[in-house]
């Protein structure tokens, strides 16, 4: 199969580092996901022609599908395992079997304020005061680490929040002196904390001593040639060490929608496409979600340099649109984003000092997510705002047509060009960030009715609840003197609406 040229100036530009690499079929969609530890290396061998003899029927569909790919680079092997999970969770490529359920890596807490702290394995991070370690990439690594932890630190091993002397008599962790026994009283509370403290310090990397005392008796048991105990000792340093190898958290990806490798290039070529005065560094994305006419909100993205600037997106709940109509939320959209932006300019100008100048706040290219009646509604508010100057393009979604004020032929890019991806990845962009507000205005909504089924409530006092709690979940965990003093509700319909709440 020849590579095509887009693939072959990214394998190229490829490191020899660890991460993580994501394959993409003609249409943008990513279709496998893969880590490596040198990403070079390892991508390359999927167009490597010697090895197609060797590959499976589903393999060879594989790299037949492959049209495009981006990667991730990242610090360590480890990192890639995380990422690579969170990912696959994410996008679900229809090629990768691993990672498609919800389960999760390991992380290890221990709650400091417990009488007697434990450390647990767990898979979900809560907001419980605990702290945590990890993720860990291996399980059994920091299962096998915690016996050895146990053992140094002289912790507890037993499940009883608050063991006692009940709990000892069939504790072997006890009997077996591994743990102090701060339950029977062998230790204080206090000197019991500073052992899980130490463990705690140990665990965030603190373990040198025990790497290079580990070290010292796996070469002594290969000198006297007792090789099993060796092998022992050697597995139980690897598996130190990769408990406590600092990795990346990833508690938000660094990315939604996969990056190109050279931005600057995509950018490049859309400029020429397009016949722009000005390389597009900044592109603000347009996008409406209205289902049946309810929940009419609109999204604006800013990528800037090819990348999601997400500090700069917007959202927007209808004011003026009436019923089910794309063509005027567009334009509503359009007008708020950039009056506001003109503005803020204009005032920007009659204050600033002579010696200084500000430049415009408005993008080099505006993309709207549609066709010819979205582009010509926004084309219309711009004009009436003095701003038609700004580049204004549409992409129509069925064949990714680009269209142009005043063209009536759009453009069509071949699927590999990357002035396209950059399109694309605006555009997708703002339709999740559209489809994501919609999603959460539907779900307040409907956590919100649960109050509509308390007898009486009427609108004023619900509207007086929520005005005051913010969120049914706030007000289920309200106490009772809080809810009594909101306007419309005495002692009696507080505690029956407390009541109500709590059974559901």
């Amino acid at each position: 199969m020849p590579i095509n040229e887009t693939i072959r100036k990214k394998l190229s530009k490829l490191p020899h580092k660890p991460g993580v690499y994501l394959m993409k079929d003609r249409f943008g969609t990513v279709i496998y996901i893969g880590k490596a530890k040198s990403l070079r290396k390892r991508v390359s061998q999927y167009f490597h022609p010697s090895r197609r003899q060797r590959w499976d029927m589903k393999f060879n569909a594989l790299v037949e599908a492959i049209q495009d790919f981006d990667v991730h680079q990242v610090k360590s092997d480890p990192d890639a395992v995380l990422l690579e999970g969170k990912l696959i969770k994410e996008f679900k490529p229809r090629y990768n079997i691993s990672f498609k359920d919800d389960k999760r890596f390991l992380l290890l807490k221990v709650n400091l304020k417990d009488s007697i702290p434990r450390f647990t394995l767990t898979r979900m991070r809560q907001d419980d005061g605990s702290q945590y370690f990890g993720p860990f990439a291996s399980s059994g690594a920091i299962r096998r680490t915690m016996t050895l932890v146990r053992q140094k630190f002289n912790l507890r091993g037993c499940r009883p929040l608050t063991p006692n002397e009940h709990d000892y008599k069939h504790c072997l962790y006890g009997h077996l002196k591994h743990c102090t026994a701060p339950c029977i009283g062998n230790i204080s509370t206090e000197d019991y904390l500073k052992q899980v403290e130490a463990a705690c310090e140990f665990l965030t990397g603190q373990s040198s001593e025990m790497e290079t005392e580990l070290e010292s008796m796996m070469r002594k048991a290969a000198e006297s040639q007792d090789f099993e105990k060796a092998a022992e000792l050697r597995d139980m340093l690897q598996d130190l060490k990769k408990a406590t190898q600092k990795t990346g958290k990833f508690s938000r990806l660094p990315y939604n929608l996969p990056l190109a490798i050279d931005p600057i290039a995509d950018m490049t070529e859309l400029r020429k496409v397009l016949g722009l005065i000005e390389l597009p560094v900044r592109i603000e994305g347009f996008d409406i979600s209205n289902i049946s006419g309810t929940f009419k909100v609109a999204s604006m993205v800013r990528f800037k340099n090819g990348r999601p600037d997400r500090s700069n997106y917007r959202r927007y709940k209808m004011k003026t649109v009436k019923g089910q109509d794309d063509f005027a939320c567009m334009a509503e959209t359009v007008r708020r984003r950039y009056s506001r932006l003109k503005k803020e300019y204009e005032e920007q100008q009659q204050n600033q000092d002579d010696d200084h100048t500000i430049n415009p706040p408005y993008p080099e290219l505006i993309l709207i997510d549609g066709g010819k009646g979205q582009l010509g509604m926004a084309c219309e508010e711009l004009d009436k705002l003095g701003l038609s100057h700004i580049p204004i393009i549409g992409l129509a979604k069925e064949f990714e047509e680009i269209y142009r004020p005043g063209e009536s032929d759009p453009i069509r890019l071949d699927h590999r060009s990357g002035a396209l991806k950059l399109l694309q990845r605006v555009r997708d962009e703002s339709h999740r960030f559209a489809n994501t507000f919609n999603a959460q205005l539907r779900l307040k909504k409907i956590s919100e009715s649960l109050l509509d089924e308390f007898p009486g409530i009427g609108q004023h006092r619900k509207a007086a609840l929520l005005k005051k709690f913010g969120s049914v979940q706030r007000l289920k965990t309200a106490t009772l003197e809080e809810i009594a003093i909101v306007p419309g509700f005495g002692g009696k319909t507080a505690e029956k609406l407390k009541a109500f709440l709590a059974a559901r």
